[in-house]
């Protein structure tokens, strides 16, 4: 483990910009991870607990699509009564605001080390936030309807949190690098 260290120091003084970038990156991918498997989780059997708001169409804009011959509605935000409606909607944000919350909060002091103030970057966050979280649900509703035709629940689940997770990761490590600014560490330092 010394030995490990004493690689890592060097590099860190050959390189302090790169191994900044390296560290930075590696403890960004390894907690988006580990938030993506939690927010799987919520989203396994929360939409259990939400069963009481039935599942009507719920979002916008609610566009009559047919794609491999499975017809559904295609919405930027929100889900047919076929995907879930608003009982699986409402899951689905109360998993991703829990997982995005808890992001924002270890990636801000853990892996970005920033003191900066936390109501301007928290506001810049939710703004990624809504953003990514529209791209992905108009992608998301076409996966969850054609996918649902061709395996279970607990799989296509999966790939929800898969693409929610890698798009969320690319765009918030880029917007963590611009907003997470005021570091005070030394790059290269253990956490």
């Amino acid at each position: 483990m010394q030995k490990i260290k004493q690689l890592w120091g060097s590099f860190v003084q050959k390189h302090p910009k790169l191994s900044q970038w390296v560290r930075e990156g590696g403890l960004f991918f390894l907690v988006s991870n580990l938030i993506t498997v939690f927010k799987y989780l919520i989203l396994t059997f929360l939409p259990m607990a939400f069963a009481f708001m039935g599942s009507r169409d719920f979002g916008f804009p609610g566009t009559d699509v047919t794609l491999f011959g499975i017809e559904f509605k295609w919405y930027i935000i929100g889900y047919s009564a076929e995907q879930g409606g608003l009982a699986y909607f409402t899951a689905y944000m109360v998993a991703m605001v829990i997982g995005e919350v808890v992001n924002f909060l270890i990636q801000r002091k853990w892996v970005f080390r920033s003191n900066g103030n936390i109501w301007f970057q928290g506001g810049w966050y939710a703004l990624a936030f809504c953003i990514v979280t529209c791209v992905v649900n108009s992608i998301n509703c076409v996966w969850i309807s054609v996918a649902g035709n061709f395996v279970d629940g607990w799989l296509y689940n999966i790939g929800t949190t898969i693409l929610n997770g890698g798009v969320s990761m690319v765009v918030f490590f880029l917007v963590n690098k611009v907003v997470f600014t005021d570091k005070k560490a030394i790059p290269g330092d253990a956490p």
